[in-house]
């Protein structure tokens, strides 16, 4: 096998192999070189935009994973084949024949992650670092594709200045940002500078130079003071490092921008970072007390990270002090772990991994994330199984054909996505191709599909639909549009039935019509009106037998005419609270402008409640009456304009129930009462009054409620919404 391979490449063998030695605690020197031939023969003859093999990259990613991350042998050997199979013959079965499963598992996750990003734009580019973290299951994926765009940065100059520009555009917007949430500071910063490079490479040179320049005097300034310090502390009996610290081209570049200054107006480009050989988080701000006492601390400056660490786990006390000739100095102390934390990230846990338990500290601070993925192991590997990468586990991206990217709760389905385009493309939804290929309606999507929806204007929402989606809206747009159908239906029916019976001197109740349909298994009059519509049942027949036996219902048409007259009786007897004489014990309810201790009534026509949009209107007897904006009684452009007109707004700590009323209109089934009753019964209101109307199997219903404010109404009419059989629910306007 080694005859294979040249002697430049039998040493770069040799020197990963040594790196994994000195980095690794465990090394699988037999996967690293089985993992390494692999890479070599799927990569032989291939070249890279600059002309080197294309198998020095694989190589490099795994050094760089080595130097900057060490992680397991298992993360190596991914690193070598995270191309092999997007570029080469190679399939996931291969890999995992030859070097496991767990290995082909990850290779899998890069190759899905390089595929998404391919003439991706970067103007969703919260979006994209969500969607690569929902796809990936395992947290070395994330950390070998970090690798991997860092050696792709550092061998930028050789593609063509487009290509440039959108990779260092990728790399500032989604790697950098999403190395910071996994705490690689080091790699961070080298992600920003080397995208600035060729973001703006213009600046990138003149900040370099000028950092450069002054880098001589900024060294000599901070030996003056690292010297002292480090004397002083070890005195005192610490075993620290200080460290000179420059601030990296991209933040200064950044500070530059946001506050509109020059390179000479930045004054905190010196820094020192004090790091302490100690386990005791005490001695970090015993360490700050003995320095600040030397030289003179910025208050505003002082940032306590390590109490309150950042999302990321980072830990530091951050401060700023006065040096010599008043120059201001930033100021980081941190103990030795937090400062490898801080560097590595979620890596340096490989060096810590015999000393972490579920319930140590330094993991809750260092990643509140995903504290709960992290279980007891005895080994790295062991560790990893548990470590799963499931941040967004409740969010999936997806792609319309155009490239869009859609975010879709987990679970979702195409008729989900369908609806999240639009409604009528929900409505009209007869199939769907997931990446190319036709799937069910009830096919579960994964983040990184790419959706097509087909659709026919023949096509209707179907009930079974509601147990195939999980979104609000996709169910809410289903069952309006299956109300709507169905009423339709009835509407229809119901003039084909009076179309039929018009002929004959004859009134049929709904009774005789549920009592001679029931042979086709109609229930309810709106039962029967829908299916004479859909031509399951012979209306003719059915007036022929019902002929005989008819019931005149002119009293019950005589009380649905009257409905009006019901409902204005309902509002005027749950409104007698509300006249202008009680108005004054309410004064505290509302504040009119301009005005104090005056006398107010609520409008019946609207009947306001606390979060309505509110004014008022002074009537000839002085009173304000309070309408709702939208009232069709006050809405009224140049009536608005009047100076009979006055601001209201609800006072904010009120604490009193107000009556509401609610039209329901909907089918008329038995038991609809019961259902109407039991919504309102566990939205814990009380109900002042409910009245029914029913005809030809639709019913018109008055609810009156006591509710504190709008959005407990609005919350209250939705559920009502949902009741089987309810078409539409409104807020009561007499």
């Amino acid at each position: 096998m080694l005859a294979q391979i040249d002697k430049e490449h039998y040493r770069k063998l040799h020197d990963i192999l040594g790196l994994a030695r000195k980095n690794l605690k465990n090394v699988d020197e037999s996967l690293i070189q089985r993992a390494f031939f692999m890479c070599y023969r799927a990569h032989e003859g291939e070249k890279r935009a600059s002309g080197e093999p294309y198998f020095y990259h694989p190589v490099e990613v795994a050094t760089i994973l080595l130097n900057e991350l060490p992680l397991d042998g298992v993360s190596v050997a991914a690193a070598l084949l995270h191309d092999v199979i997007e570029d080469s013959g190679y399939t996931f079965e291969d890999i995992s024949a030859e070097l496991g499963v767990e290995v082909a598992e990850i290779v899998e996750g890069l190759t899905k992650i390089s595929g998404i990003m391919i003439n991706r734009e970067t103007t969703q580019a919260e979006g994209f670092r969500k969607m690569l973290l929902s796809m990936v299951k395992d947290i070395r994926v994330i950390l070998i594709k970090f690798c991997d765009r860092l050696h792709n940065m550092r061998t930028l100059e050789s593609l063509p200045e487009h290509r440039r520009l959108k990779i260092a555009l990728e790399t500032r917007d989604i790697y950098a940002p999403l190395a910071h949430r996994f705490g690689l500071g080091k790699m961070k910063m080298e992600f920003e500078n080397l995208a600035l490079r060729y973001i703006d490479p213009e600046m990138f040179a003149i900040l370099q130079k000028k950092v450069q320049l002054t880098r001589v005097e900024r060294e000599n300034y901070l030996s003056r003071m690292i010297a002292p310090i480090s004397d002083d502390l070890q005195k005192q009996g610490f075993s620290v490092e200080v460290q000179g610290r420059a601030k990296h081209l991209f933040s200064i570049y950044n500070k530059m921008r946001s506050k509109n200054k020059t390179y000479e107006d930045i004054h905190d480009l010196y820094g020192l970072r004090v790091i302490i050989d100690t386990e005791r988080i005490a001695d970090c701000f015993a360490v700050y007390g003995f320095i600040t006492q030397k030289y003179p601390p910025v208050p505003q400056h002082f940032k306590d990270y390590i109490s309150i660490p950042k999302h990321n786990g980072y830990q530091s006390l951050h401060s700023a002090i006065i040096g010599p000739r008043g120059t201001m100095v930033e100021l980081q102390i941190r103990t030795k772990r937090m400062h490898e934390f801080a560097e590595l990230g979620v890596a340096a846990h490989w060096r810590y991994k015999e000393k972490i338990s579920r319930d140590d500290a330094s993991i809750d601070s260092f990643l509140r994330w995903a504290r709960e993925l992290i279980k007891d192991a005895d080994s790295a590997a062991a560790f990893m199984e548990g470590f799963k990468l499931n941040l967004y586990h409740d969010e999936i991206y997806v792609f319309t054909p155009k490239g869009d990217m859609k975010t879709m709760p987990s679970g979702a389905t195409p008729i989900d996505f369908a609806y999240g385009i639009h409604t009528e493309i929900g409505n009209q939804c007869i199939g769907a191709k997931v990446n190319g290929r036709i799937v069910r309606l009830n096919a579960e999507l994964k983040s990184g599909d790419r959706v097509e929806i087909i659709t026919s204007k023949n096509q209707s929402p179907k009930q079974d639909w509601l147990k195939m989606v999980v979104t609000h809206r996709a169910r809410l747009k289903i069952r309006s549009s299956i109300n709507e159908e169905r009423r339709l239906q009835i509407e229809k029916g119901r003039g084909m039935w009076e179309k039929m019976v018009s002929g004959t001197k004859k009134l049929f109740s709904d009774n005789d019509i549920v009592r001679y349909a029931r042979r086709y298994g109609v229930k309810t009059p709106a039962d029967f009106f829908s299916a004479l519509a859909s031509q399951q049942i012979n209306g003719a027949e059915v007036m022929e037998r019902v002929a005989g036996t008819h019931k005149d219902t002119a009293e019950q048409q005589h009380a649905l005419r009257e409905e009006p007259a019901r409902v204005d009786e309902y509002l005027k007897t749950a409104r007698k609270d509300h006249n202008p004489e009680a108005a004054v014990s309410r004064k505290d309810e509302v504040v009119i402008a301009g005005m104090s201790n005056i006398a107010y009534a609520y409008a019946k026509c609207c009947q306001p409640v606390p979060g309505d949009d509110v004014l008022g209107f002074v009537t000839a007897e002085g009173v304000v009456k309070i309408h709702r904006k939208n009232c069709v009684n006050v809405s009224n452009e140049n009536l608005q304009k009047s100076e009979r007109v006055v601001s209201v707004s609800w006072n904010r700590k009120i604490d009193a129930e107000f009556l509401a009323g609610i039209r329901i209109v909907g089918e008329d089934r038995i038991g609809i009462t019961n259902q109407i009753t039991l919504v309102i019964s566990k939205f814990d209101t009380n109900i002042r009054s409910i009245s029914l109307h029913a005809r030809d199997g639709m019913f018109v219903g008055t609810l009156m409620v006591y509710v504190r404010n709008a959005e407990k109404l609005t919350f209250l009419m939705d559920k009502l919404k949902k009741v089987a059989g309810i078409f539409t629910v409104e807020r009561l306007i007499s």
